[in-house]
Order: C-alpha cells, then structure tokens, then sequence
C-alpha cells in the first residue's frame, strides 16, 4: 500500500508538471460575461427598460444604489444622489435630488440622467419619474443577501460594469462565506432585537422576518426574534417585546440611551446592558459593503469567542476572468510537436515524445523498480 500511494503521489506530479491538469481554484474566483448594448430586463414593476447603449449619467433615488454603483467604481457615470448617500466619498460633489418626502422630479430630471435607478423605498414615485420622460429601473426589494447579489448584478449590467459587479458579488460571497463558517457551530443562538423606535407613544416599530437586515442577523449567528411574529417593519407592543425578551438589542450612532428606556429597560438586554452597536448607513442600506460590515461587526459582537479579523476577505483575495477565459482554461492543451535541433532535422528529443511523455516514461521505469522488492 505504501508503495502504491507513493506512486500516485508521483503520478499526480508528473501530470501537473505535463500540464495536463487544470489549476486548482481558490474559492475566490468568479467569472462574468461582459455586458452587451442594447439590453432589455424587466424591472419590479414588470416595465421592459431598454438601453440602447451605456448610460453616461445615471441617478440614484436611494443611497443604496449610489452605494452599489460606488462599490463597482462607477462613481463618475453618476450625477445625481439624495441627501442620506452624504457618507459616500465624493458624494458631496454630485447633484442632490432629494425632497421633503424622497425625491423631487424636478431635480432628478434636471441632472438630464439616461437612467435612473430607483429602489423599493422610491416605489412611490416611480410614475412621476416616468411620466417626466425618464428611463426608470425599480428594483425589487431586498429580503435576502441573495437579492442584493441580484440588485448588483443587474446594476452592472445596466451601466456596463459587469466584470466589477462579479468581481462584488464575489467578494461579498466570500466574506458571508467566512463568517458563517465563524458560527457554524453555534447551536444556542442569541436573541436579538432590532427596534426603530416610536412615535408620539406609538408602539414602536421594529425590524422583522423577510428583510434582508434579519437575514444578516442570521449569518451573524444570531436569531431575530421578531421575524416570527411578522414580515417587514412592524409595530410591536411593549407587552410583546417584553415577552419577547431579547438578549441583545441593536442600536446605532447615539441609540445606546434606548436601552435606558422602556420596554427594553426590563428585557435581559436591558438588565445586563447588552447591546450590538452597528454603522447605520451600513445596516439600514440594502447593498454589497453593507453586508459585509455588518455581518462581520455583528459577529465580533455576538460571537467575540469565535471572531477573528482574520476571517475577512479583502477584494484583493479576488479574481474575476470571463466566462470564455474560464472555458478556454478547461481545455486540455494541445501537445507542441518536436522541432528539429540541427541541420540534419533530426531532433535530439527521446523519439516520439514530448517532455511530458518523456517524464511519465520515466515513471514507468521507477514503477518497474518497485515492483521487483
């Protein structure tokens, strides 16, 4: 047996070394088929959006999407943002469009887009937009991290940058990848909370199932316990929050205070003062570096036995090649014909083969050799 799996040890070199085998893969690779004009997809509203060439100026109605075109370097085809993209770098010197009550039409038509991308919290507005002769896309709402690989996608391939939106995709794959693998253990999930608060005494909303924030939640390892007692941003009352009785509570940029404050003063939360602090424009925005700042951050916090900063993937880690490069590496490679060496054309190579063939008949010999002992 010894001698047999040395031998195949042997056989496995000899066959790289012939270049017969493939390379092996990472596990940070993608691949992506370059974008093509005209393109036709049909948007959330069930509306056929035609391009018959690469948008030059495109708006957005939702940091979101400014976050998305931002993450695929495009920041420069864009013109137009409302007034919460503010934290993006460079934001501050594009057009606002933003009104009292999400975006003004007036606005958005004066930064003369060729296209507009607008998502679900722009849903209202999108007949305005259209009817002021825009080209309007609408995404779908986004429920779960698979939908913001969808959104991403279909971005790139909107405002030709589909190699950037694979090389994305991929990255944010990676890093929810990683951090799942972090909890993979867990059995005991910690009780979280996500609560936006009320107004004028109103129960107070909170975040519940089919959201891709509790979706986050659950790659962080932890368990949103409204997700089961409704889809979406609901009001809950305290009674139910207090019957809830989560174990974390998460707050953003100054919400710390809401821990103080009833109900969640009485919940274990509350009483052992625990909370998951989370960057808001990163939790709240349905978007590629949202998900992976939060999934991480969020696991450093529920998790800070099993986390480490190590399990970050930096994009660098990626490698992004098209669809007909990927087939062309799958091809076995055509062995090269010997090529005389002198005058005589004679080549000075073993008859009959090639430097692979001559190593694996090498091989052969040394199998010989050990088979006599």
């Amino acid at each position: 047996m010894h001698n047999l799996s040395s031998v195949g040890v042997a056989v496995l070199l000899l066959i790289s070394i012939a270049g017969v085998a493939p390379a092996a893969a990472d596990g940070h690779d993608a691949t992506y088929e370059p974008c093509e004009f005209p393109v036709t997809v049909v948007d959330a509203t069930g509306e056929e959006i035609t391009l018959e060439e690469p948008p030059d100026r495109v708006t957005t109605t939702n940091p979101s999407a400014a976050q998305i075109m931002w993450e695929l370097d495009a920041r420069d085809q864009v013109v137009g943002v409302t007034e919460f993209a503010s934290y993006l770098d460079g934001a501050d010197n594009k057009s606002t469009v933003s009104a009292d009550l999400g975006v003004s039409v007036e606005r958005v038509t004066a930064t003369e887009p060729d296209l507009v991308l607008a998502p679900n919290a722009s849903a209202g507005q999108i007949e305005g937009l259209r009817s002021a002769g825009l080209t309007v896309y609408h995404y779908e709402a986004a429920a779960e991290i698979a939908d913001i690989r969808a959104q991403t996608r279909i971005t790139g391939q909107l405002t030709d940058n589909c190699k950037a939106a694979a090389e994305t995709n991929a990255w944010m794959g990676a890093n929810v990848e990683a951090v799942s693998e972090t909890v993979a253990g867990v059995d005991d999930k910690p009780r979280v909370l996500y609560s936006l608060g009320g107004q004028n005494g109103e129960n107070p909303f909170v975040v519940g199932g089919n959201t891709f924030i509790t979706a986050m939640v659950a790659v962080a390892g932890g368990d949103n316990i409204a997700a089961d007692k409704a889809d979406g941003y609901v009001q809950l009352s305290p009674e139910v929050i207090l019957e809830l009785d989560p174990e974390y509570l998460i707050v953003t940029g100054g919400g710390e205070a809401m821990i103080e404050t009833e109900p969640y003063a009485s919940t274990t939360a509350g009483r052992e003062r625990n909370t998951v602090e989370l960057e808001v424009n990163f939790l709240n925005q349905p978007a590629p570096r949202s998900v992976v700042i939060t999934t991480h951050n969020a696991t450093g916090q529920l998790h800070p036995e099993l986390y480490s900063s190590d399990a970050y993937v930096p994009r660098s880690d990626i490698t992004v090649i098209s669809e007909t490069q990927a087939q062309d590496d799958q091809k076995p490679e055509t062995p090269t014909p010997s090529v005389p060496t002198d005058s005589s054309g004679v080549d000075d190579s073993t008859p009959g083969f090639g430097a692979g063939a001559a190593l694996i008949a090498m091989l052969v010999a040394t199998l010989v050799t050990i088979r006599r002992y």
